[in-house]
């Protein structure tokens, strides 16, 4: 597809585009926000063997270039044949339509792959060109679908403006609910404690102490510092969890090996030992203004172990480093005991078949209703104290 001013190319693999190409367009001011819309982050995956054509993850990444063939802006893309890790759920539409005669799959998927974070999806490197771009990046999303006879694309885990932008242009608009922590400037574990009501905070004291009087021992690794050793022991952590929920891994042993040496300053993992010996590990992703809980696995046991890996290291993290998020990953109403509150995110479709996308809007009109409603009633049920 192309204009006056820009063109818009297709390619099936990042191996086709510079790391400085890309990530001018993803960075910003040369600061990585969102590590997981980064070149490092997202050819980790194709490189592993995590997220291919094999894998059900065709790469179709949008680049647009001006006149002059500069990259100018770009979009993490995959034309997939299943539904599987992407935590936007959509199978009862693919039933639906294919009940009624249609073929849902293929479709196109505007996303990172197995990461439900939000972040930008349309990646633009001159914010005065925004407008363009966007629209540009939008219509050649549309045209492509056409062009493949795909179903339709799924922009998920996206900002709110860019959710409104969609929306603007007749994109179908869909919420869901996540919980995130919130560092309201603490300098100790203890400053976020006193916020909380005296039941919840009794509550997560006595977890901790749980967790400490199993004899465990934590340590806390930048990607730098990890060795082969680490991510051997961790691997086999992330496969038992893996294959309790999805029956395969998504991500191969030598993603981790690929990440840590491609984002070393952008990752943390937690791992704990007990009598000598690696037993659990959670990894995370560090961006700007927030700490991104990822992944966790556990071959023994142990009370509390869970919350005190994933949630209270990464918490004490936060404020240790003056990160002013945590984001522990998708789902889990538990989380709202432990200080966690519900947050909306957002995603976007666009739905070829007009009578089946009439049909959706309908449904999501009153899906959003609910989740609204939900997220008002989980609010008033946060642990921390109520203002009067």
């Amino acid at each position: 597809m192309s204009n006056d001013n820009w063109t818009l190319e297709t390619i099936d693999s990042l191996e086709h585009i510079s790391a400085q190409e890309w990530d001018r367009c993803a960075l910003s001011n040369n600061v990585v926000d969102n590590p997981f819309i980064t070149y490092g982050f997202l050819s980790s995956l194709e490189q592993s063997g995590s997220a291919t054509k094999e894998t059900g993850w065709y790469p179709q990444h949008l680049i647009l270039k001006n006149a002059k063939g500069l990259v100018e802006a770009v979009a993490p893309a995959y034309v997939k044949n299943h539904s599987r890790g992407e935590y936007v759920f959509d199978h009862s539409w693919a039933d639906a339509f294919t009940r009624a005669g249609g073929q849902y799959y293929p479709k196109l998927q505007l996303s990172v792959p197995f990461t439900p974070a939000t972040g930008p999806r349309f990646l633009i490197a001159d914010q005065n060109k925004v407008d363009t771009a966007f629209t540009a990046l939008s219509s050649g999303v549309q045209s492509l679908c056409a062009k493949f006879n795909l179903s339709s694309a799924h922009a998920t885990f996206i900002n709110e403006k860019s959710w409104h932008r969609l929306g603007e242009i007749n994109w179908l608009r869909r919420t869901d609910t996540q919980f995130h922590w919130h560092n309201n400037g603490y300098e100790t574990f203890d400053d976020f404690l006193g916020e909380l009501s005296s039941r919840k905070r009794k509550n997560i004291r006595k977890e901790r102490r749980i967790s400490q009087e199993s004899g465990v021992e934590f340590e806390l690794l930048s990607g730098a510092e990890t060795t082969k050793e680490h991510w051997d022991v961790f691997f086999t952590f992330y496969q038992n969890t893996g294959a309790k929920k999805w029956g395969t891994p998504y991500l191969t042993r030598s993603f981790f090996d690929l990440t840590s040496r491609a984002m070393p300053d952008h990752i943390l993992l937690i791992l704990v030992k007990s009598q000598g010996r690696y037993i659990a590990g959670a990894l995370n992703f560090i961006g700007r203004n927030t700490l991104y809980g990822r992944y966790w696995g556990a071959i023994e046991e142990h009370p509390c172990l869970h919350f005190e890996t994933c949630y209270y290291q990464a918490m004490e993290y936060a404020i240790k480093n003056k990160i002013e998020f945590v984001e522990a990953g998708a789902q889990g109403p538990h989380k709202l005991a432990r200080g966690y509150v519900p947050v909306t995110t957002f995603s976007a479709h666009y739905i070829a078949h007009r009578e089946f996308s009439q049909a959706i809007e309908k449904y999501l009109n009153h899906e959003r209703s609910l989740v609204a409603e939900d997220n008002q009633v989980l609010s008033e049920h946060s642990p921390f104290k109520k203002s009067i």
